[in-house]
């Protein structure tokens, strides 16, 4: 899997692209589902944590350990989240050799492009978890749910730099298992230059049936919750699991 250049050379300009302020609804999402389980929840692994950005609303109320496989990303988390413990490795393999009470998987599960990716995902999660533990799990796009979108942002820093961005999502291929998003960044370093860069990154689309099937496959009993949502878009889905 190549990593996306937002993660590698770009990632010091992620928390201008998507700052920690745009994750407060999903992280008070995320904290009242783990406050549901059935145990109490007091430590979170987070796998593809990325710039820490869900991290930083979460580590009041969980000892949060961070893993992601791109190290630009780990570095801008960091400096975020410098009480947390960080971890470079890939979700679909790596192993702690401990447990924990709960394993969120955010959007950057959405990177799996095969059954087989996610299906080593869920095999991670269920080794780090014991009878009981809860797992989160946020993708952004289902089968059912997918709709082609554009969007554009973009914010500054105090020493004049900036970006904006356009994002554009679509489906070229219908009858595979994948769709795309394509990039494009308008960057200004702090000393007024101003270039464009462009990416195109690749996401694994399943049913929801899948997303269930493998997870109950990995050890866990799984239900599916809508997000609350005002936006003008569909809710997405949340697989929300017990380790058995």
């Amino acid at each position: 899997m190549t990593t996306p250049r937002m993660y590698a050379d770009l990632a010091r300009w992620w928390p201008l692209l998507s700052p920690p302020s745009e994750y407060v609804e999903d992280a008070a999402l995320i904290a009242g589902l783990l406050r549901t389980s059935s145990r109490e929840v007091r430590t979170v692994l987070e796998l593809g944590s990325g710039g820490g950005h869900n991290a930083v609303h979460l580590a009041g109320d969980f000892a949060m350990t961070l893993v992601d496989i791109a190290e630009g990303m780990l570095a801008v988390s960091r400096r975020l989240n410098p009480a947390s413990e960080h971890v470079p490795g890939d979700m679909r393999n790596v192993r702690l050799e401990r447990t924990f009470d709960a394993v969120l998987v955010h959007d950057a599960v959405d990177y799996m492009l095969t059954e087989g990716d996610l299906a080593a995902v869920f095999a991670t999660a269920r080794a780090h978890l014991a009878v009981g533990g809860a797992l989160v799990v946020m993708p952004d796009h289902m089968r059912e749910t997918f709709e082609a979108s554009t969007e554009h942002g973009g914010t500054d820093a105090p020493d004049g730099s900036g970006i904006r961005y356009l994002e554009w999502t679509y489906d070229p291929d219908p009858a595979d298992d994948s769709v795309v998003t394509e990039y494009v960044y308008c960057l200004r370093d702090s000393g007024g230059r101003v270039w464009t860069e462009h990416e195109r990154h690749t996401f694994g689309l399943f049913t929801q049936q899948r997303w269930v099937e493998l997870a109950e496959a990995a050890g866990f009993e799984v239900s599916v919750v809508l997000e609350p949502t005002d936006d003008d878009r569909t809710a997405r889905r949340v697989l929300v699991g017990t380790a058995r």
